[in-house]
């Protein structure tokens, strides 16, 4: 068995160590090291060919998975089984994209609004987790081939407006790539890193990152003295980008050919060469004046003055959070000495233009910006693995922290390798009506199921007051002071009933601990994940049996015999796939199950809505 040499106290490892640097992004992804003999970070390249890998899956009609160029040749030809753009699902429920849930021409499941999204290809359901980690595993083989040697250790970026779900998504993406995940780093970070910007320990100064990506956009300012990189704000828009500009360049193609929304959405080869004319004329925009060509025997002729009109509205967005960020950071546009631009979307000449003017202040671009953040994690590596002393590396604690939740899965707070001290919170609810109180179960490690992992404490959060199952509003939160001890605490919200405990530090683990258990949660990354799918497909439908049971006993006699005959018949088809390890079949009998109710949940909630209306216009005439 390989020993990993691990230092409990920061997460460096061995110099011996290869730790590459990974900008996992909407549109591309790319890995970075640093050269062994020139000391400078490169993008990993096969030749001639480009460093970027599109983030771009497609699945054949067996379900193997082509990631990169080869995939997005079908973008066009196999719409439906082509997924771009994962990251924008990352961490993200149906509710939050409904409103662009066009521009994806793969079926994006909406059966529970609050859940995290998951997508359809053929029979199977894929979360973007795991979408994410075809293309962390194809950039993982692909550095493995140029380099001749194993990568198993990487550092990932991710926005800095990133939440901790979509965090937390990213790094269980890297575990099932097969990647030991040492940091999650923020992209503005790693730019100012590639920039060189604060590796001369004597200078301090504040920096403007403009990062503006294929799927999300974000302003940091830092602040940087004696190599520690304080993050001053953040503000963005996780839904803002690259895409976004494709999207308002589809729709003047559509008025221009006289197509409706309706037409789009049954035509997904439609919409997807629409999508990818939107992004031909953008990117020739920004070195032409003018871009025309034929499209399905219709010439089209675009000007960038009409163009820079046309994307003002998204340019106007960016700037107010850009404004946002100063007041929250406390300073004023005049103290910041540099700002640097990070995305393909800040090729366009009107938005470099627009933040020069708005920083009143020549921006940094001399770095290719698709590949700044790669470069930038690259450095990052460098310094876990000992190779650059310049750098303070926080504390940082040795292996996550978390909870367990329903199914006996581990719920992460604090991943490994965050800096401390740290203060995480997130809310839970109860499972079961007048449920009065709740189990609090700390866990430390890096496996899927809590038996896994190791237990730290236990205790009960009593005297919850009486409320249908999902109201009441627990918040747990994790403290690590900067002695390393953990204080749980939960604490009923609508009730203000609060119970702690405290945790000592280290929790008795030696080197070799966790060694092992980093170890083991490589090794059991795909067993792990697949369990976990299978657990959370299995309370998912559990919770769907108990919802729709509550519906038929209220509303019964609002259906017809055939639907209650079909509702039984699709009840008993998903008890019985709850009970077999297959998730994707799970996946199925919960989807033919909304099928058959959503028409007449619909129906009973219009007549409800309709004799709630009636009721209140007899009263005012009263």
């Amino acid at each position: 068995m390989a020993k990993i040499a691990i230092n409990i106290a920061t997460g460096s490892l061995q110099q011996a160590e290869m730790i590459v640097g990974i900008d996992l992004g909407t549109t591309n992804s790319l890995v970075a090291i640093i050269h062994p003999e020139s000391k400078q970070p490169v993008a990993l390249k096969e030749h001639d060919s480009s460093s970027l890998v599109p983030s771009v899956v497609h699945f054949d009609s067996l379900g193997n998975a082509t990631v990169g160029e080869t995939a997005k040749q079908y973008l066009v030809s196999d719409p439906a089984n082509t997924i771009f753009s994962a990251k924008r699902l990352m961490g993200k429920s149906y509710n939050d994209i409904k409103q662009n849930a066009n521009f994806f021409t793969y079926k994006v499941i909406d059966d529970d609004t609050e859940s995290l999204v998951k997508v359809q290809v053929g029979d199977k359901f894929y979360s973007p987790i795991e979408l994410s980690s075809f293309i962390l595993k194809e950039l993982k083989q692909r550095a493995e081939h140029i380099l001749k040697t194993p990568v198993t250790k990487a550092v990932i970026t991710v926005p800095a407006y990133f939440n901790d779900a979509q965090r937390q998504a990213t790094r269980d993406a890297g575990k099932l790539a097969g990647l030991d995940v040492l940091r999650i780093v923020n992209e503005p970070t790693a730019a100012s890193l590639a920039y060189g910007l604060g590796t001369n320990t004597a200078d301090a100064s504040t920096i403007a990152v403009y990062d503006l990506g294929g799927g999300t956009f974000d302003v940091s300012i830092l602040n940087i003295e004696n190599g520690v990189f304080e993050v001053l704000s953040t503000n963005g828009d996780t839904y803002l980008g690259g895409d976004d500009v494709d999207r308002l360049l589809v729709h003047h193609f559509m008025e221009q050919f006289e197509l409706s929304d309706t037409e789009l959405a049954g035509d997904k080869m439609l919409t997807q060469e629409l999508r990818l004319l939107a992004e031909a004329c953008k990117k020739a925009l920004s070195s032409n004046t003018v871009f025309e060509t034929t499209f399905r025997g219709e010439s089209i002729r675009v000007e960038r003055s009409f163009f820079e009109q046309l994307i003002q509205p998204i340019i106007d967005k960016t700037l107010a959070c850009c404004k946002q960020a100063i007041a929250d950071a406390g300073i004023t546009i005049a103290a910041i000495e540099h700002v640097v631009m990070v995305g393909g979307s800040t090729r366009i000449p009107a938005i470099k233009a627009a933040v020069s003017n708005f920083f009143q202040k020549p921006v940094n671009d001399t770095v290719n910006p698709d590949e700044v953040v790669a470069l930038g994690a690259a450095v990052q590596a460098d310094i876990l693995a000992g190779n650059n002393k310049d750098f303070l590396l926080l504390d940082i604690t040795p292996l996550s922290l978390g909870i367990e939740t329903m199914g006996g899965l581990m719920d992460v707070l604090i991943p490994r390798n965050s800096k401390i001290p740290t203060k995480v919170g997130r809310q839970y609810t109860t499972s079961k009506d007048g449920q009065s109180g709740m189990r609090i179960s700390v866990y430390q490690g890096e496996r899927d199921m809590v038996k896994d992992n190791r237990k730290l404490a236990e205790f009960n959060l009593t005297g919850i007051p009486a409320m249908p199952a999902g109201l009441p509003k627990v918040e747990v939160c994790f403290l690590v002071n900067a002695d390393g001890i953990l204080v749980v605490t939960a604490k009923e919200l609508r009730s203000g009933v609060e119970q702690s405990i405290e945790v000592k530090p280290q929790y008795g683990l030696t080197d070799a601990d966790v060694e092992q258990m980093l170890l083991d949660s490589i090794t059991h990354a795909k067993d792990d994940m697949q369990l976990r799918a299978l657990v959370e497909a299995r309370t998912e439908g559990e919770q769907l049996l108990g919802q729709t049971e509550k519906f038929l006993s209220k509303h019964a006699n609002a259906l017809t015999q055939d639907e209650l005959l079909n509702t039984a018949a699709a009840m008993q088809a998903l008890q019985l796939a709850i009970t077999m390890d297959d998730k994707d079949l799970i996946h199925q009998k919960i989807e033919q199950l909304n099928e058959i109710s959503r028409p007449y949940a619909e129906r009973v909630m219009d007549t409800a809505i309709a004799v709630a209306m009636k009721g209140k216009t007899i009263e005012e005439e009263l």
